[in-house]
């Protein structure tokens, strides 16, 4: 269990850095539509479609990686307070039943979306560019994947919870900048 929690973070991890990058090729692109548009008045007929993939493409591959390293948003205000055994039964229930429901379908119903699009070469509607966008929906059922992956590996954490009474730890992949800043302060302050 505890390799596959391991392979699940590990995977989860590199793929949402990887597509983080979307951002730089976002911000790019939307920094040479402004430039087109208004220094050489010939804006482009394809950067809003590329902002929408891009933005997509950040949006449903950071989903696993959210998952992985406890950053989506929640109502804790109750959980906390109960003992870590609860917490990890309660968590058991919801990812049954909310949590792989939601998932599987968005990985089932999302191979038949991309499915049919890849058929039909689908493009885009909303310019008159015309770009591709079957490639950029093959991302629904994978991201619904990897969701998946990283679901099995939570419910691994609450079994191993239920064991042994606490949380595993999970690697510190990434710091907010404001942790960094107060440890590093706490640091010299204490070295004063």
């Amino acid at each position: 269990m505890n390799r596959y929690i391991k392979f699940a973070d590990s995977l989860s991890v590199a793929v949402g850095k990887a597509f983080s990058w979307c951002i730089v090729i976002l911000c790019l692109g939307t920094c040479y539509e402004v430039v087109m548009a208004y220094a050489f008045n010939k804006p482009t007929l394809w950067n809003f479609d590329f902002s929408l993939q891009m933005y997509g493409a950040i949006f449903m591959m950071a989903g696993a990686y959210t998952l992985s390293t406890q950053a989506h948003v929640r109502g804790d205000v109750l959980y906390r307070l109960m003992k870590t055994k609860t917490q990890a039964k309660l968590d058991l229930i919801l990812y049954f039943i909310f949590f792989f429901p939601g998932v599987l379908a968005l990985t089932f119903y999302g191979l038949d979306y991309a499915g049919l699009a890849w058929k039909i070469k689908e493009t885009s509607w909303n310019s008159p560019a015309q770009i591709q966008i079957y490639m950029a929906k093959s991302l629904i059922p994978l991201s619904g994947l990897l969701l998946t992956l990283q679901g099995v590996a939570e419910v691994f954490r609450c079994i191993n919870c239920l064991k042994s009474g606490r949380w595993d730890e999970r690697e510190d992949t990434d710091q907010e900048t404001e942790k960094i800043l107060m440890r590093t302060s706490q640091k010299e302050f204490k070295a004063k």
